[in-house]
C-alpha cells in the first residue's frame, strides 16, 4: 500500500480518484490548492503526486518547480490537465514530472501511470559514474573480517557506472534499471523469488518490467 496524495481545486476529481485509489488498497490525501499541497508537505512527503496543472492560486508547474528548488521533489509526480499544452507538459518533464495524464483520465491510463510511478519511485538513486567503486583507489574500503577478509562476500560485477550520461534521461534510466536488474539476477543465481524480494516488487511486476526493459530472463534461471 502506498500514500499518494492528489493535489486538485475541484473536488469531484479528487473525490473520484481517491475512491479510485482506494479501492486499489492505497492510502489517499487530497488537497484542493497549492497552498494545502505545501502545509501538508510540512507534516509528511507521500510516495506518489497526482498534481493539477491550473490551480487557482498557483499552478501544478510553479508549485513542482517549488518543490525542485527546495529538495522535496523526493517521489514521483504526474502531471493532469484538460487544457495544458504540449509545451506545458514538456516544461513539467524537464523539472522532475514523470508523467502527463490529460484529462478526462481513463481509468485504465490512471493505474498504469500510477503503477509505473510507484514503481520507478521504489528504485535507488542512480550512483554518480564517476564515484569510485568500493575497493578500489581513493574508494570506500569493505570493512575487514578475520585475517583482514572482507566481512561480505563478492557481488557480482554490475556495469551501471558505465552508464553514458551524454543520453536522453529515459535511455539512461532504462539502461540503469536494466544493469540494475541483471546484477541481482546474478546475485541471486537467477531466483525470481529472490530477486522479488530484494527489489521489493510482486513477481508479475517483476516480469513485466524485465521484459520490457529486454533483460535475458533465460540467463542462470532458476526457482
Amino acid at each position: 500500500m502506498a500514500t499518494i496524495l492528489v493535489v486538485d481545486d475541484e473536488m469531484g476529481i479528487r473525490e473520484l480518484l481517491s475512491e479510485i485509489l482506494s479501492d486499489e488498497g492505497h492510502a489517499v490525501d487530497v488537497a484542493e490548492n497549492a497552498q494545502a499541497a505545501r502545509d501538508y508537505f510540512e507534516q509528511q512527503t507521500p510516495d506518489l503526486v497526482l498534481l493539477d496543472i491550473w490551480m487557482p492560486d498557483t499552478d501544478g508547474v510553479s508549485l513542482l518547480k517549488e518543490w525542485a528548488a527546495q529538495g522535496q521533489l523526493k517521489m514521483p509526480v504526474i502531471m493532469m490537465s484538460g487544457h495544458a499544452t504540449i509545451d506545458t507538459a514538456v516544461e513539467a518533464t524537464k523539472i522532475g514530472a514523470l508523467n502527463f495524464l490529460e484529462k478526462p483520465i481513463t481509468l485504465q491510463k490512471l493505474l498504469k501511470a500510477v503503477e509505473q510511478g510507484l514503481e520507478r519511485g521504489a528504485m535507488p538513486p542512480v550512483m554518480p559514474a564517476a564515484a569510485a567503486p568500493v575497493g578500489a583507489p581513493g574508494g570506500i574500503e569493505p570493512p575487514a573480517g578475520i585475517d583482514g577478509v572482507p566481512a561480505t562476500p563478492a557481488a557480482p560485477a554490475s556495469n551501471a557506472g558505465a552508464i553514458s550520461f551524454d543520453i536522453p534521461l529515459r535511455d539512461a534510466r532504462d539502461a540503469f534499471e536494466r544493469a540494475y536488474f541483471e546484477y541481482h539476477l546474478a546475485r541471486e543465481n537467477g531466483s525470481m523469488t529472490r530477486v522479488a524480494e530484494k527489489t521489493g516488487l510482486e513477481r508479475t511486476h517483476l516480469y513485466r518490467k524485465l521484459k520490457q526493459l529486454g533483460v535475458d530472463l533465460g540467463k542462470n534461471k532458476s526457482e
